[in-house]
């Protein structure tokens, strides 16, 4: 096994099904496919393509690296069912990590994290010394926040109204997930969750996700 942590970090809290293999401070693969459906079929043959790819095995894996959201619902439930599967099969931690995280992973702080909701909505986090949890708002609500730097998926619009500066990702979500999970190997770590903010809808989807147990 490789005396730097070997990490595999995998996402399909979106429209996609996206991982990364990353070996220290190297990104052995990774790969994104765009999909609004399919995670749950997609996400183990991905994950077996990236470990072929970085020539390694599932039992040379330090740790999994899930994203927890938030996002939709279906996706994040697939990705965190498969992470803590794989890593009871495995006997190896599977950590969460927000997309709040990922985003921010590389970044000088203070900042602010913004991402795409949908519906005309955004999920925001600041990353400051006294943060707040991370909420859902309107857009508009960007004017009552101090300019920042930010960053995510729908920084731009934000950025227009706060007067802050817009900073580009450091790396892929799927990589950025898997870093940050290594600065969080030493420390005890909880079963990841998923992390939803905006409530449910009240109509079940019509792809079942996977049951989680406490």
């Amino acid at each position: 096994m490789p005396s730097d942590p070997l990490i595999l970090g995998f996402d399909t809290s979106a429209a996609h099904c996206a991982a990364a293999l990353v070996l220290g401070e190297t990104c052995l693969a990774q790969a994104q496919q765009d999909m609004a459906r399919g995670q749950a079929d997609a996400l183990i043959p991905m994950l077996e393509q990236i470990l072929h790819d970085g020539s390694v095995a599932w039992g040379d894996l330090t740790a999994l690296a899930v994203g927890i959201g938030p996002g939709n619902f279906t996706g994040i439930r697939i990705a965190v069912a498969a992470a803590r599967g794989l890593a009871l099969a495995l006997k190896i931690p599977a950590i969460g990590v927000s997309v709040f995280e990922a985003r921010a992973f590389g970044h000088t702080r203070p900042l602010t994290v913004v991402e795409d909701a949908r519906r005309g909505e955004v999920y925001v986090q600041d990353f400051t010394p006294d943060p707040a949890p991370p909420c859902l708002l309107d857009p508009t609500d960007a004017q009552g926040f101090p300019p920042m730097p930010i960053t995510g998926s729908a920084a731009e619009n934000w950025a227009q109204q706060t007067g802050g500066t817009v900073l580009p990702a450091r790396c892929p979500l799927a990589e950025a997930i898997a870093r940050a999970a290594a600065y969080r190997l030493d420390q005890p770590q909880p079963r990841p969750a998923p992390l939803y903010i905006r409530p449910a809808d009240a109509a079940p989807p019509s792809e079942q996700p996977p049951l989680l147990l406490p």
